[in-house]
């Protein structure tokens, strides 16, 4: 059975979205074109079988990743080649630049819980706020990478339900990239009391 990856990009403030649901806080790489992050992700990218996203997620990939040049943004190659499934009981299609992502349909909880057995290896969320917060009170996630701005936003909506009882994250690594960012990646375990 595969693990489950959630990933956010996130403000130092703790938010994934400002007030107005939008996330114009994400910093880009280096600006001398250094490209670490987008290295980082690729390799991450090596040991996924499958990216799952929820609508309003899908929504913004579709638009810009099928079109996407690998030689302008490496992480365009594993995007496009990956197995996508869009978690929504809205959509009608999820049509990928010359294909298709797969619709799950129903619980989105279940549906990714069918998907943990149906692959090896690991599994991505991206974003998809609703969908993870689903998945974090179906005890589902195995890591969390939260992807750290260096930016205080002050207000918007945070990575985590607030329903959810206290997780234990056991600490994998830490980077720090020349534009600021912060990769924190941890091993999330229920919070057990002794």
């Amino acid at each position: 059975m595969g693990r489950l990856i959630v990933e956010q990009w996130t403000s130092v403030d703790g938010f994934a979205a400002d007030a107005e649901g939008g996330v114009g806080f994400y910093v880009p790489d280096a600006p001398d074109g250094g490209r670490e992050i987008e290295r980082a992700q690729v390799a991450m990218l090596e040991q996924v079988d499958a990216i799952v996203l929820g609508a309003n997620t899908y929504r913004a990939f579709v638009d810009y990743w099928p079109t996407a040049a690998a030689a302008d943004d490496a992480v365009a190659g594993p995007i496009n080649r990956l197995p996508k499934h869009v978690v929504s009981n809205s959509l009608e299609s999820a049509p990928w630049g010359d294909g298709e992502a797969m619709l799950e349909r129903g619980d989105g909880a279940e549906s990714v819980r069918a998907l943990k057995e149906r692959y090896p290896r690991d599994i991505i969320v991206w974003g998809s706020l609703t969908l993870a917060d689903a998945l974090f009170e179906s005890g589902l996630v195995d890591v969390l990478r939260i992807r750290v701005a260096p930016r205080i936003i002050g207000t918007g909506r945070g990575f985590t339900p607030d329903s959810l009882p206290m997780t234990e994250l056991v600490l994998r690594d830490v980077t720090t990239y020349p534009a600021g960012q912060l990769l924190l990646e941890y091993d999330v375990r229920p919070f057990v009391v002794t």
